[in-house]
């Protein structure tokens, strides 16, 4: 036997232990991918349709928007997954619009309810926790700007698949949203296709023709960057397909907010862009508009005559009627309201204004809360823009700003807090606003795309 077996035999060679794959750190869930959950219920799925054992609360976009809520609450709970990290705006200006609106709630159980009343009261608080989930998670959640256009880029595709369900509305006069219920749901109010001098008012998804009209008026800004900074010939083709038919269904609502809010749109972009750029958008303005008034003889003259007569047909003085009723209300309740979603049209009288419709339920502390939640939105759409490094951020920025601009001129058109669709996609538009705000003005940190 050779020395070297003796030694070995001696002093056996010591056994190295079984070497241990280093374990990847498991991915969460992606912020950005259960948002885009939540925006096909919302937009591929009608309104009217709820889980029947809850009733109004039963909206699986409201559904949906409330577990977001609980998903945040619960990532706070590890320092690993927290989605809390650095200053983020968003976050006082929603507590401060959930405490008012709680504050209602405590005012309203100081006086008698109607069964009723109590019934809203409570689904007031559920619609609130799910706003306030939609805009926490987009603040906080996107991790990087390219999940952030992805997100834009979402939403403009169910607002698109919403304006493609309007015009077969408009064009055949069949209410085709029956046909997009999931089983099981039920509807909780019934199909009805509005018309107006003559024309088919559709509503898409959305509940009503100018839920639908403000909606499309407020994603159209970000269609429009999408477009316009596409680089891809092929997906810049199919984008300017999706800002085409935004803007061609927004007239189609027959709607004057809707197309109040396209001019407010045209007023924010247009001195921020190039001369050219300017150039182009006047001319397939017009010529969309000679297009539209050949293909659809009277649509143009009827929705330019509902914004010329603004003031003094019936639409408008019965909405001024409303002042001094407003003014009576609001002054036996006038810090916090009768409580928030109590004041039914049914019962009491149709507001259509969301700034009077909040005095009464919730106060001039409501009033309050909702201005800066609106003008929250625009200023930190502004502040990213001014810090921005590059042309194609600071249009992103001034695109977020005018859907804000749309809905601080939308909201005292109609009481946008009744509608599901427009108020969480700008509950969704704040957060985006925060995002964008986050990740231009703070330095860079470890980003959290893997979840939140």
């Amino acid at each position: 036997m050779s020395s070297t077996s003796e030694a070995e035999r001696v002093n056996p060679p010591t056994r190295r232990p079984p070497e241990r794959r280093s374990k990847l750190p498991k991915a969460g869930v992606d912020p950005v991918t259960i948002m885009t959950f939540f925006l096909v219920v919302l937009f591929v799925m009608p309104a009217r349709y709820v889980v029947g054992p809850l009733g109004a609360a039963g909206m699986p976009a409201s559904i949906g928007a409330v577990l977001l809520l609980v998903w945040y609450l619960m990532s706070t709970l590890s320092p690993r997954w927290t989605p809390i990290r650095g200053r983020q705006p968003v976050r006082p200006v929603i507590m401060f619009f959930c405490m008012a609106v709680v504050a209602s709630y405590v005012a309203a159980m100081t006086r008698p309810l109607s069964a009723e009343e109590l019934n809203v009261a409570d689904l007031g608080l559920v619609l609130v926790a799910g706003w306030a989930g939609v805009a926490l998670v987009t603040a906080d959640g996107i991790g990087s700007m390219a999940r952030l256009e992805t997100l834009r880029h979402r939403l403009v595709m169910g607002a698109s698949f919403a304006a493609l369900v309007a015009m077969i509305q408009f064009f055949t006069g069949i209410e085709i949203t029956k046909y997009l219920a999931l089983p099981g749901l039920v509807e909780n109010s019934s199909a009805v296709l509005f018309e107006r001098d003559g024309f088919f008012r559709p509503a898409g998804t959305a509940t009503h023709p100018i839920e639908l009209g403000v909606t499309l008026a407020a994603v159209l800004p970000l269609a429009l960057h999408g477009a316009l900074y596409c680089v891809d010939p092929k997906r810049r083709r199919n984008r300017w397909l999706m800002v085409a038919l935004i803007a061609g269904v927004l007239p189609m609502s027959v709607s004057r907010s809707a197309i109040l809010g396209l001019f407010i749109v045209m007023l924010v972009l247009l001195p921020t862009w190039r001369a050219e750029w300017r150039l182009r958008a006047l001319l397939i303005f017009g010529a969309g508009s000679i297009v539209m008034r050949l293909m659809i003889p009277g649509l143009i003259g009827t929705v330019m005559n509902l914004v010329s007569v603004i003031g003094s047909d019936e639409s408008s003085t019965t909405r001024t009627g409303d002042y001094d009723a407003v003014v009576k209300a609001v002054s036996e309740r006038p810090i916090f309201g009768q409580g928030f979603n109590t004041y039914l049209p049914r019962v009491y009288r149709v507001i259509d204004n969301q700034y009077l419709m909040s005095a009464l339920d919730t106060g001039l502390v409501g009033v309050l809360a909702l201005i800066v939640f609106l003008l929250t939105g625009w200023s930190l759409a502004r502040r990213a823009r001014r810090v921005a490094t590059d042309e194609a951020t600071r249009h992103l920025a001034q695109c977020l700003a005018a859907s804000s601009a749309v809905a601080i001129f939308g909201f005292g058109t109609f009481d946008a807090f009744g509608f599901p669709m427009i108020t969480n996609v700008m509950f969704l538009i704040l957060g985006c606003c925060g995002a964008l705000w986050r990740l231009q003005t703070q330095p860079a940190r470890e980003t959290y795309e893997q979840g939140v």
